[in-house]
């Protein structure tokens, strides 16, 4: 009897642990793995492109990458015109692979001639292959009117110019704010990169700041923006400046269908939140699956080599660092596997999103919100 017991009870040990691994070989297949990485289609909607070389070319097309790069009126990096030269360059070279976003600038804002003018260059560059029109944190940050007050992005003078994108179906990627930890102490900031970032260039640290616009009042002007024109697919870069939390990040989603977001530079709030709300930020992966664009800011080739975007880290050469990033992402984005991200001093675990998941953040999305209806130039 007792033989028959523990016999029995191998036998249900044995079912248990068939069951089990049916299970696990299942979630297997549902996911991908870290090995996946270069054979999946891949596009990175957010990186900047500031040499006419092709060393980032050549690594996003070893890594299997589609990139976005995104001309913007950044006074560190290169002229508007010369970025507008670099994007055309590349784009012929390899359009397959290269797309870019142009932009405007705020030079004359509230003249008579402005939206004419505006419209025109915007028009001239959709026509050179642009997907997309880039605003930059400028806007509500830097740029004044004639009576000397901060241009907000819901400023009317900016009308003209929106419907004609609307009218035209193009995209405007947006960057408005910084992350909030930009309006907190050092120590009170969640992540390492943006305090080591603002510590510094103190120039942009809002929290030293404070005759600067609040955090809030740049993101209520950023919604009024979005409601005034719902006909525009509306980009919000940088996961809409609502990085801090998945909820808030939910919120405008459900509020605006218009809109939807890229990830670039803010990874690491995401892991931060993830570390102790793992299955929440899961969720919202899951949840909002069409709504989300995979992007980095890589930067190749600045001015100057130490002031790269604050993502990703300065050390080695470019297409090391792009490729050992954009491996990191897939590992926590894609598979279940730890990494330890220096930047919240903390091991992580992977999200293991499913495989039609990583299909829409990482190509998909990206694909029909700029327009990309061809067929991919590369086989699944």
């Amino acid at each position: 009897m007792l033989k028959f017991i523990r016999e029995g009870l191998i036998c249900l040990i044995a079912g248990v642990a068939g069951v089990a691994g049916a299970a696990g070989s299942a979630q297997a297949a549902s996911t991908y793995t870290a090995d996946d990485f270069a054979r999946v289609p891949k596009f990175d909607a957010h990186v900047h492109a500031n040499s006419d070389d092709r060393v980032f070319l050549d690594v996003a097309v070893k890594d299997g990458f589609e990139i976005m790069s995104i001309n913007v009126d950044y006074p560190d990096f290169p002229k508007l015109e010369t970025q507008a030269d670099i994007a055309h360059k590349l784009a012929a070279a390899d359009p397959a692979h290269f797309h870019f976003a142009t932009t405007f600038s705020m030079i004359g804002f509230g003249g008579a001639d402005w939206t004419a003018n505006t419209v025109a260059h915007l028009d001239s560059e959709l026509a050179r292959g642009a997907l997309a029109v880039k605003v930059w944190k400028n806007i509500g940050m830097v740029e004044k009117n004639a009576q000397g007050q901060l241009i907000m992005l819901d400023d009317p003078g900016f009308d003209g110019v929106m419907k004609h994108l609307e009218e035209r179906g193009i995209p405007l990627i947006a960057h408005q704010a910084e992350p909030k930890n930009c309006w907190l102490p050092l120590d009170a900031m969640t992540t390492e990169n943006d305090r080591s970032y603002f510590r510094d260039h103190p120039e942009y640290y809002m929290y030293l700041h404070p005759e600067q616009p609040s955090y809030e009042s740049l993101m209520d002007a950023r919604d009024r923006f979005v409601a005034r024109h719902p006909q525009l697919h509306f980009v919000g870069a940088h996961m809409a400046s609502l990085e801090w939390s998945v909820d808030r990040l939910a919120r405008f989603l459900d509020a605006y269908p218009n809109a939807s977001i890229d990830l670039a530079a803010r990874m690491t709030q995401v892991q931060y939140q993830s570390k102790t709300q793992y299955a929440k930020v899961r969720r919202f992966f899951v949840h909002y699956q069409d709504r989300i664009l995979y992007g980095t800011d890589l930067t190749a080739e600045p001015p100057d080599a130490t002031e790269r975007a604050q993502n990703p880290p300065t050390k080695g050469a470019f297409s090391t660092e792009a490729d050992t990033f954009w491996r990191s992402d897939w590992v926590y984005l894609a598979t279940s596997g730890r990494q330890n991200i220096e930047a919240i001093k903390a091991g992580v675990k992977g999200l293991a999103l499913p495989k039609k998941v990583i299909d829409k953040v990482y190509y998909a999305n990206a694909r029909r919100v700029f327009g990309l209806t061809s067929s991919p130039p590369y086989p699944r």
